[in-house]
């Protein structure tokens, strides 16, 4: 199949509806066959709700999570990731057809064409002047948004989809406009910004409570990490870590007024229940239980499209994984502890240096799972059962059946104490070349206990953009921009959270903040993307973090400390300096039409990758 730029109207045949802001997503089909349709409020208003919800398809799904996770100096592949598209993206070893790189190419192009047709649309509409206002605010911070998400992989990517730049197109078109990619990824980044810009002073002030509605303080953040990224291009302009440092500062210094601000308890952020706290500045919402609004039609066999299941992608293989006198502990998959896909692993780098200080530092507890209880699906008569069956070799309901120890000193401890319990320290964790154990630390950030049945996906909305994050780009931009001194009380204010736990004496607290606490000859770059892991593992966002900053091969490769393993050890040997960019998708490369004759294809396609 050949692939297209354009979204004729008659493909909006199932617009979703935002009810105001309710939390709760109302389900309109409409049947289209015009354009005119977006003449109208309703159909402006239902463009930019499924301008929205195209975001699903880049946070959740297998393909956009192994995208932005995969291959890093965070995370590997699992037992159940050797092969294919996990395989491919975690050895380096990564073909045009890839089916991952397919998610964000195949999908953002026509939303990024709905955006174009709403602001071609909207000034003639009949609605009050605030309304419109707001919708073509949210239409270009989303199409910024998608449009970063495919530079951030891709490298230069057409603003004219058949039309003119960043004008709407109802027609097919074959031609492919990334040439020459230097001026064009100059054009995407200031495209990207001039949006952006717009969006920050246009959106409405405060994000809607309960609901994940488009605000200022979403579109500073990406504003901010939109001029910090270029800054490591080639389209870099000299103001732009300048740019970034005062972007994300005009957040920080007014917390207040944008309705924002960090928790103080880190393991709260990312809680369930806690979705919509005011650390979270924008996410892609999706509704407990209800995969009807979520989108999703099959959703215990549905992976990819709009499915969330990031809360099974990083699980390992608990389920009887520990047995005591032939009673496995937990034989079945509690909705607690979700599917155990075994796609992405933590690489030991991660575990073991990232988060090394596992004492004053509460985000490794925070992040990952290290524990796992004697749980059941089972109910009545059949529960009873079990609970008899666990008596008889000691165990209940709630005991502790596996634990992953801090150290292998801890772990040898508990075992010389007797414990029946599964124990492993970190020596034992499951890796590539380790595989005697399918347990490592289980990232839990996406845990979703609210499901229909342990096959279904999750209903939990995906957090893209946090307060934290500006901070960290604070700090980089001023490190960057030669005033490193104003990075330390960024770093410091995030390492300091990071101390609390609840139920530690202020005593404790104030030594525990007093050992996080960072100076200014600790401040360089590799140590702030320490602490972005420390901040954000897990969150889609390591990837491009490193290949934006052409630092992925250096951070893959690095030997970990007094060792001769790689941080990432199944990446290491194939990673070159070209995979700082995916290929462009073979269909695209095999579907152009030059507009010159010229036969020669691969001048499209990003070096290395022919």
């Amino acid at each position: 199949m050949k692939t297209r730029y354009f979204i004729k109207a008659i493909l909006f045949s199932a617009l979703i509806m935002f009810g105001g802001c309710k939390k709760a997503l109302e389900e309109n089909p409409h049947t289209v066959f015009t354009t005119d349709y977006f003449k109208t409020a309703e159909g402006i208003q239902s463009a930019i709700n499924s301008a929205y919800s195209g975001l699903r398809y880049d946070y959740g799904p297998i393909g956009a999570v192994l995208l932005a996770n995969m291959g890093t100096d965070e995370f590997t592949f699992g037992d159940q990731g050797n092969s294919g598209q996990t395989l491919e993206l975690g050895t380096y070893q990564i073909p045009p057809t890839n089916g991952s790189i397919l998610t964000p190419w195949n999908r953002n192009y026509s939303n990024i064409n709905l955006c174009n047709a709403i602001l071609q649309f909207a000034p003639n509409v009949t609605m009050g002047d605030q309304a419109r206002n707001v919708i073509m605010a949210e239409a270009r911070y989303l199409r910024a948004h998608y449009y970063l998400l495919l530079v951030e992989q891709f490298g230069a990517v057409p603003l004219d989809l058949g039309s003119g730049d960043l004008v709407f197109t109802d027609v097919a078109f074959f031609g492919f406009n990334r040439l020459p990619t230097s001026d064009v990824l100059k054009k995407d980044y200031q495209a990207m910004i001039t949006d952006l810009i717009f969006a920050s002073q246009n959106l409405p002030v405060v994000r809607p409570t309960g609901a994940f509605k488009l605000s200022q303080s979403a579109a500073l953040h990406l504003l901010s990490k939109v001029y910090l990224y270029r800054a490591y291009s080639d389209a870099k302009e000299s103001s732009d870590f300048n740019n970034a440092y005062k972007t994300a500062m005009e957040l920080i210094n007014n917390k207040a007024k944008y309705g924002t601000d960090l928790l103080p308890d880190y393991s709260q952020i990312h809680k369930q229940g806690n979705d919509y706290n005011r650390e979270v500045l924008f996410s892609i919402e999706r509704l407990p239980l209800n995969n009807a609004n979520n989108e999703v039609a099959s959703p215990g066999t549905e992976f990819a499209n709009k499915a969330n299941i990031a809360n099974n992608l990083f699980n390992c293989n608990y389920q009887n994984a520990a047995t005591v006198g032939g009673v496995s502990l937990i034989d079945d998959r509690p909705l607690q502890y979700g599917r155990p896909l075994r796609q992405l692993a933590p690489t030991s780098f991660l575990v073991n240096y990232i988060f090394a200080d596992k004492l004053n530092d509460s985000r490794y507890d925070a992040s990952f799972r290290t524990m796992w209880r004697v749980a059941t699906l089972r109910t009545g008569a059949d529960l009873e059962t079990f609970k008899a069956k666990l008596a008889t070799v000691g165990f209940a309901i709630g005991d502790t059946a596996i634990y992953l120890a801090p150290t292998d000193a801890r772990a040898t401890q508990l075992k010389n104490a007797g414990k029946k319990y599964k124990i492993l320290g970190p020596s034992e964790f499951w890796s590539n070349q380790n595989k005697t154990n399918q347990l490592y630390p289980n990232l839990k950030k996406y845990d979703d206990s609210v499901r229909n049945n342990f096959q279904d996906a999750s209903g939990r909305p995906f957090i893209v953009a946090k307060l934290s994050e500006v901070y960290l780009i604070a700090a980089e931009a001023a490190l960057q921009d030669g005033h490193p001194i104003d990075a330390v009380p960024l770093i410091n204010t995030l390492r300091e959270r990071a101390a609390f736990r609840a139920n530690i004496s202020a005593t404790d607290l104030a030594t525990r903040k007093a050992a996080m606490t960072i100076t200014l000859a600790q401040i360089n770059l590799d140590f702030i993307l320490d602490e972005r892991s420390r901040e954000l593992c897990g969150e889609s966002v390591r990837w491009p973090d490193l290949a934006v900053r052409k630092k992925l091969v250096e951070r893959v490769k690095t030997l970990n400390q007094g060792t001769s393993t790689p941080h990432n050890p199944d990446g290491a040997p194939n990673v070159k300096d070209f995979h700082n960019l995916r290929p462009i998708p073979q269909d695209q490369i095999f579907s152009i039409v030059d507009p010159t004759g010229d036969p020669n294809r691969n001048k499209y396609q990003n070096p290395g990758y022919y």
